[in-house]
């Protein structure tokens, strides 16, 4: 029986670029906890994962992909010799972001973190088929976070599912991803009628072969708070009453903070798990 394990203690982190602190809280209403949170300051990585498939598949797809993740990552830094099976898609980041200014460095992170986000698609499907659940089924997870392989570089975001990534910067709060999910896709086409479940997901890691995350660089500011969120926190509390608990956060202790958003995100009436993570950079 799998025994889930909360991957990074809610203590106080200290990476490169500033502080970090994360919380993961079953809920009130599920019977187990389908999230989990990854802070590595030795790869200078912070990122959230939401796990769905049930008791245990859920619990072992959020986790799986983020110590895959990692993994990949912190392989290609060592200089290791590429994963066994891997087979990357071939990745252009100029292609996809053609106004940014690459540098060497910053081009070669960004193809890793996309090569890596895909190992963890591909180990977790191979699993599903394995088990005979590889037709659009079996476990899997959104994946969302920011990886700084340069403490004077830009932030590398990578996004899959709906968990969210916002920014507060001089006061205003800024979704910084994208839900990929059905409803979205139907508010944003202008759908008629009835909108569907706002937890339909688009793409997760795991069901397919084949994804495609959304990537992204950010330039940063010192100051700058980071959260990232599963929808047990976004789906229960507005964005003006996220914003209002950032802007009161204290650098020295996010973690009472991350309890605060838990905390009303309780009181809101999640049925979810909850997970909050925040960082920031330093002044």
């Amino acid at each position: 029986m799998y025994v889930w394990k909360q991957l990074s203690p809610s203590i106080e982190h200290q990476l490169a670029f500033g502080p970090a602190f994360g919380m993961t809280d079953t809920g009130t209403v599920r019977p187990s906890n389908e999230d989990n949170f990854l802070i590595d300051p030795a790869l200078g990585l912070v990122a959230v994962a939401d796990g769905m498939g049930g008791h245990e598949a859920g619990e072992i797809a959020s986790s799986d992909a983020l110590i895959a993740l990692a993994h990949f990552i912190r392989a290609r830094a060592d200089d290791e010799a590429a994963m066994p099976n891997f087979k990357p898609s071939l990745y252009d980041p100029a292609r996809n972001d053609p106004e940014a200014s690459w540098t060497d460095t910053s081009y070669d992170a960004m193809v890793t973190l996309h090569e890596a986000v895909e190992f963890a698609n591909q180990r977790m499907y191979q699993t599903n088929v394995d088990n005979q659940r590889g037709a659009g089924g079996g476990m899997g997870t959104t994946l969302t976070g920011i990886w700084q392989p340069q403490t004077d570089g830009p932030a590398l975001v990578f996004h899959v599912g709906d968990t969210r990534l916002y920014r507060l910067r001089g006061g205003r709060l800024d979704q910084l991803t994208r839900d990929q999910t059905v409803y979205q896709h139907a508010v944003e086409t202008g759908a008629r009628g009835a909108l569907p479940p706002r937890n339909l997901l688009l793409q997760a890691l795991g069901p397919s072969c084949g994804i495609k995350p959304e990537l992204q660089t950010r330039p940063v500011t010192p100051g700058d708070l980071y959260l990232l969120c599963s929808d047990g926190l976004h789906g229960a509390i507005p964005d003006a009453q996220i914003a209002e608990v950032m802007a009161q956060a204290e650098p020295a202790d996010l973690g009472a903070s991350c309890a605060r958003l838990i905390d009303i995100a309780k009181l809101n009436g999640s049925r979810d798990n909850i997970t909050v993570v925040l960082f920031q950079y330093k002044h």
